[in-house]
Parts: structure tokens; sequence; C-alpha cells
């Protein structure tokens, strides 16, 4: 791969064979990065496995449950012996969990989620950092968080806002907490993205329906892609963000500043002039 920002360095991302984890295997990898790819579907890993080796890319990958702790101290544990360092962490594994009003809401459902977006979360983060403050290495990590949940409130998802509020939270104490290493963290705040998790449907052209529905609700009138979430994701980690830390950065095409009160009666918004 042709040398950039990340020549030499060794970028673990966490949901690495998702959409959004696999376009910032490949961003981080096309500036020159090493990639560690965490995942927990085998399925998934061998198909972004076979297309990143295939484009040349250096490559560790493995599937690891981020919710268990022994899993998650190995893995990492297991690409830095393998890649031989670790500069840069995309946190970025995640699940929707069960949706349903809160007192309804099951606590096994909500310790599910729980689990895997927050325990697992502080999990990557904890032995990411450990192995970086071990080598001396003035790092980056990025979690993912959510402008869906983080500013908007989805009905429903109180099992999902309660783990993404928390990881802002998590950010900022682990920024305050790794700077006198050098060490930077921040979050991604995505709002709707073009992926099945992102829109939701049965049929193909019910997922059609759902992001045209979608891009006429958010002011710049686009869906946002995997891309875009991975070029902020690349921002952040490089050396352009130096200055940038605790900080929670919106990627939603300003869908959280539109609102029901700024066009009751429109399908779409901002209005046409």
């Amino acid at each position: 791969m042709a040398a950039g920002r990340f020549d030499g360095k060794v970028a673990l991302i966490t949901g690495g064979a998702g959409a959004i984890g696999l376009a910032a295997c490949r961003r981080f990898a096309s500036e020159g990065a090493a990639i560690a790819l965490l995942d927990r579907d085998p399925k998934r890993i061998a198909a972004a496995e076979k297309e990143l080796r295939e484009a040349g890319v250096t490559l560790f990958a493995t599937a690891v449950d981020v919710g268990d702790e022994t899993g998650v101290a190995a893995a990492v544990d297991a690409a830095v012996s393998a890649l031989g360092r670790l500069d840069i962490l995309f946190n970025n594994a995640g699940i929707p969990g069960v949706v349903a009003p809160v007192h309804e809401l099951s606590a096994a459902d909500f310790d599910d989620i729980v689990r895997v977006n927050l325990r697992g979360v502080f999990l990557v983060q904890r032995y990411a950092l450990r192995a970086m403050i071990a080598a001396r290495i003035k790092g980056a990590v990025v979690n993912m968080a959510s402008s869906m949940s983080g500013w908007d409130i989805l009905a429903g998802g109180a099992g999902y806002a309660s783990t993404k509020h928390a990881i802002l939270g998590l950010t900022r104490a682990a920024a305050f907490d790794m700077a006198r290493y050098g060490i930077r963290v921040n979050a991604v705040c995505p709002g709707v993205i073009e992926t099945r998790l992102g829109v939701p449907a049965g049929s193909e052209d019910e997922y059609e329906r759902g992001i045209e529905r979608f891009a006429n609700r958010i002011p710049l009138r686009r869906i946002g892609q995997p891309e875009d979430v991975a070029a902020v994701v690349a921002f952040l980690a490089s050396d352009d963000a130096r200055h940038v830390t605790g900080a929670g950065w919106l990627i939603d095409g300003g869908q959280t500043m539109q609102s029901w009160a700024n066009a009751p009666d429109a399908d779409a918004y901002p209005l046409e002039v």
C-alpha cells in the first residue's frame, strides 16, 4: 500500500468486518497502516480478510467477543505480537439491542446491550491503552458513540441510548487520564448511515425507500456513508488532530438540528426554496 499519514503504524478496529468497520480498515490501510481486525462473526472476518489481503494490506484478524475480558486481553496481545505495536484503536463494535419501552425492557436485554456496547468499549480501550503505555506510544483512540442517541432520543431505545451516552462520558474520562501519556481519546457520533443496521428493513424495496426517507429529512439531503465515518475517524487518529482530545464529533449531515417543529407538515426538510 502507498505510504501516508499512518505509514508504519498499526490500527486496531473492532467490528472491523461490518460496514463502518471495514470502511475504516480500508481507509487506514490506504494511508499506510497495518490493520488488526477484530469481529465476532467468523464468516464476515473471512470475507473481509480475503478482500484486504488481496489488496496487499498487512493484516491480523481474529474473532472475539468484546464483552469477554479474557478474549479481549488475548486478542489485543495477539495483535501486538503479530504486528509489533499498536498506535490506533477504533472502538467500533456495537449492537442495537432490543427495542422496547423502558418499562417493558427486561433486565436481561438491558444487560446484553450494556455488555457489548459499554463493557466491550471499556475492555478493548483498557487493554489497548495498556499496550500503548507499555510501548511508550503516543497513540489515539476513537470510540463509537451515536448522534441518534447522544443527541436524539429513539422510541424504545433506552438500552442503546444509555450505552451511547455512557461512551461519551467514558471517552472524556479516558482523555483526561491519558493526556499525561500523550494519548488522545475522542468519540465519533454518526447519524443515520447507509447500512442494514442504520436503515433496518425487510425487503430491498423497503430498504431503498428507507434511505430516501431518511435523506429527505436530513438538512444536507443525503444519507451518511460508512466512508464518511471512516474519514473522520482517520482525521481524529492522525497528527492533524494532535490538539483534539475528549471530543464527541457529530457526523450526521445536520440531522440533529432538524425537528418536527421546523416543518411539521413537510415530508422533507429543509423546505425547497
